[in-house]
């Protein structure tokens, strides 16, 4: 195999996973170590993908480390629909009648954009905040990959308040280091919703980038609570939160 050409070393090392080139085949001996090191290799991999356009040649410094991000690239925050109930969920503050699931589009409420969603998480007269902490290593992201490339972190997430009450609604999110030292921070002010609003289901969105090196984890928490004071759940309702970091 170390006498084929260099262009097809290079279209047979590109089937493989990129796992495997690193680990293993990267180690093998000096002449796979510089083919699995080819920019070559790599956009071959990203057209293998569909990871790859033709407007993207000219701005991608790194070929590597653009696909290991984009096979990286998923939702961060598990459970954003309320599918599994509360798993995964650390329910921070749980006031009034507590955190609740409904089904959309809910009492006097309206349905999401993406049909795909079914349910949301909704607030009472009391303050709910729910939150997530998550370890970057244990999604894939090196420590190395966050401080030298500091790939972009989009927040996104979904909240709509009932018809017939007034609500209010807050997020918070967190770049912190190993030692939990905030690095960077999203907190806008409160969304105050006042009753007899159209409903609608809204997105916020916010994206981190040009960060300090050290971030190791992210924390995420949203909620609220009705600005009524009703009993049940006519409070804030959240649901279709993501955190993504991408190339």
């Amino acid at each position: 195999i170390s006498d084929l050409p260099e262009d097809v070393l290079v279209e047979l090392l590109s089937l493989l996973p990129a796992r495997d080139l690193l680990r293993a085949c990267r180690l093998v001996c000096t002449q796979w170590r510089y083919v699995v090191d080819l920019t070559t290799l790599w956009k071959r991999k990203c057209q293998r993908d569909g990871f790859h356009t033709q407007s993207l040649d000219r701005s991608i410094s790194d070929w590597k480390i653009f696909y290991m991000l984009c096979k990286l690239k998923r939702n961060l925050i598990k459970n954003p629909c309320a599918e599994e109930s509360f798993q995964h969920w650390k329910l921070d503050n749980n006031e009034g009648d507590r955190w609740r699931i409904e089904e959309l589009p809910g009492p006097l409420g309206r349905e999401m954009p993406d049909p795909k969603v079914q349910k949301y998480f909704v607030t009472s007269f009391g303050l709910c905040l729910k939150s997530q902490l998550i370890t970057l290593k244990n999604e894939g992201y090196w420590n190395e990959l966050m401080d030298e490339k500091r790939p972009e972190i989009v927040i996104k997430d979904w909240y709509a308040a009932r018809f017939d009450c007034g609500c209010r609604y807050e997020i918070t999110v967190r770049l912190l280091s190993e030692d939990y030292i905030v690095l960077e921070e999203f907190h806008p002010e409160p969304v105050v919703i006042e009753q007899w609003s159209d409903a609608m289901w809204r997105e916020i969105s916010h994206t981190f980038h040009n960060y300090p090196a050290g971030v190791r984890y992210i924390w995420f928490q949203h909620g609220g609570q009705d600005t009524q004071f009703w009993a049940g759940w006519y409070g804030i309702r959240v649901t279709n939160s993501s955190i993504t970091i991408g190339p």
